[in-house]
């Protein structure tokens, strides 16, 4: 049986923790002894309005529950929100130890309909806001030598959704961003992965799903979220979907390939061989870019 994960004397920040996913990561931390900054700017679905009183809401959930938590309505999505929302954390609890990067929008339209505002919007929210509170947190986590940052991608991402391609732009970014600062982060202790939650939020309203409602909790996705948040794990770049009850690990993995004779790298060899340069059956994944191009290259290229 594994250890009892527990937060106690840690300080853990959520984004978007207003609601939803957010709201049920920051509550499970929070039952579990860590003091938690409740962030939450408390607009609509699409990034609109806005409101102060869903991130209280949660925050008196919390202390009333004998929990410590800090409602925060910083806008992470602008380099100077980030900071803020770091130091408010910092002025208050005097340490982060655990950034999860939840916030989010949605701007459904396929892409020839959409204004390219509504694009940029998504990206700013999902992917630079992310980046900006890791930015803003590195250097706590660095002196610190330790630091848990769980980012949030989504099967949209991960595999596409007609509609969606802001979405899934900002989401399969998040991976790439992942994959960067767990290198970046090794050396300082900080440890970085990703969550591909599935559950019924007021994001996956209207979409027919009522039937799972009981299934697809948020509640069900934070088991995983709080374990990568955890000084029990030891992993970095690492991306589990999660739903339901259901965890999976998911890779970008790439086939054994084909390698074309000497003049031969023609688009004829590629159709030619496009079956098997499409075999997956023995696929295997990279650490990361430098191991990728050492294969592209072959055996001597180091």
């Amino acid at each position: 049986m594994a250890e009892s994960i527990r937060f106690d004397q840690r300080v853990a920040i959520v984004t978007g923790a207003g609601g939803g996913l957010g709201r049920a990561h920051a509550l499970a931390l929070a039952q579990r002894g860590a003091r938690v900054v409740v962030n939450d700017l408390g607009g609509s679905v699409q990034g609109q309005g806005g409101d102060q009183a869903a991130a209280q809401i949660v925050v008196d959930e919390i202390t009333a529950a004998g929990g410590q938590a800090l409602a925060n309505f910083d806008n992470i999505a602008t380099p100077q929100g980030a900071q803020a929302l770091v130091d408010a954390a910092m002025s208050t609890f005097g340490r982060v130890d655990v950034l999860i990067n939840n916030a989010g929008i949605l701007r459904d339209k396929s892409l020839f309909k959409m204004d390219p505002a509504d694009f940029e919007a998504v990206i700013r929210v999902h992917l630079i806001g992310s980046a900006l509170c890791s930015r803003a947190v590195w250097p706590v986590f660095q002196e610190q030598l330790y630091g848990r940052i769980v980012m949030t991608t989504s099967a949209a991402g991960l595999y596409g959704n007609f509609g969606q391609s802001n979405y899934a732009a900002a989401k399969m970014g998040l991976v790439g961003l992942m994959n960067t600062l767990k290198d970046e982060g090794a050396r300082y202790g900080i440890l970085v992965n990703t969550i591909a939650p599935v559950a019924l939020t007021r994001m996956t309203e209207g979409l027919g799903l009522a039937q799972w409602m009981q299934q697809a909790a948020p509640d069900k996705v934070s088991a995983a979220v709080l374990y990568m948040a955890s000084q029990a794990c030891q992993h970095s770049g690492q991306i589990v979907a999660a739903g339901a009850g259901y965890f999976a690990g998911v890779q970008v993995v790439e086939s054994m390939g084909v390698r074309a004779p000497e003049g031969q790298a023609t688009p004829e060899f590629v159709a030619e061989q496009w079956s098997k340069i499409h075999d997956m059956s023995q696929a295997r994944t990279f650490a990361n870019a430098t191991q990728a191009l050492v294969e592209t290259f072959g055996p001597g290229s180091e």
